[in-house]
């Protein structure tokens, strides 16, 4: 490497970085005493500070496109999770319409048309797409021209939404399909959460893991499922990894009542 063909050659970088001590037995003793170099080890801040601005800057554009389809005519209301890697239909963005609270998972795919038939017919179908408030899509779920969703309405990850999906259900498959009501789905997860091990995420979140609390995690989900809670919670008060459109918590409402203050 060029950072140790120029720290032999010069004995002043020697010296500073430990390769040559006073008398016959210093370098032994600093080499000893120094643990080894690599160069990732010299690179680490520079690349933790590049990460650092990137992840500000996808933050400032992921806020820039929110803003650049909303002059659009697209509607997207508030504390809704629309990540950046949604490809959203942008030449006919106006007709979609993303209500307060919706969440999309990674990769989702929203059209508000369909060119199929335009070859042979010389005519583009269009559509709107409505995602009700509190409604939820799965990664890489797809939308297509003419759905309206929920409010209240679950998707399951990698299905595709042909037509029209009712409020409070859970819905999956492709097509999309009724699987079962959303108090159904609730009452099982309630009732999983009370049993199955859970985990406290502001405790247990990526940016605050340790190795110890990563040890038991594997542990616990090594003999069955857990939860992770209070997630959502943490988001609501500014606390959280997820990035959301900005919202005034007071409107929020669960679906047992007003979150709480």
């Amino acid at each position: 490497m060029l950072g140790e063909r120029l720290i032999m050659a010069n004995p002043t970088l020697r010296f500073v970085t430990g390769d040559i001590g006073y008398g016959s037995t210093g370098d032994a003793r600093l080499r000893a005493a120094r643990p080894p170099r690599s160069g990732m080890s010299l690179l680490g801040p520079i690349f933790d500070l590049v990460r650092a601005i990137k992840q500000r800057l996808d933050v400032m554009r992921l806020k820039y496109r929110w803003e650049w389809l909303r002059r659009r005519g697209m509607h997207i209301g508030q504390g809704v999770n629309l990540p950046a890697s949604t490809a959203i239909d942008a030449s006919h963005c106006f007709l979609i319409s993303i209500g307060d609270w919706c969440g999309l998972g990674e990769e989702c795919m929203l059209l508000a048309h369909d060119g199929q038939t335009d070859e042979f017919l010389d005519a583009t179908r269009i559509g709107r797409v409505v995602i009700h408030p509190h409604s939820h899509l799965g990664a890489r779920t797809i939308v297509l021209a003419g759905v309206e969703i929920g409010p209240r309405t679950l998707v399951g990850a990698g299905s595709v939404v042909t037509q029209s999906l009712p409020a409070d259900s859970v819905c999956a498959g492709s097509p999309a399909r009724v699987l079962m009501s959303l108090d159904e789905y609730l009452t099982k997860h309630r009732e999983a959460v009370s049993r199955l091990t859970q985990f406290p995420y502001l405790s247990y979140d990526i940016r605050s893991l340790t190795a110890e609390r990563k040890a038991e995690l594997v542990a616990a989900i090594a003999r069955t499922d857990a939860y992770m809670v209070g997630g959502y919670s943490a988001m609501l008060r500014g606390e959280g990894g997820i990035i959301t459109t900005r919202f005034d918590r007071r409107a929020f409402q669960r679906l047992d009542g007003p979150a709480k203050e």
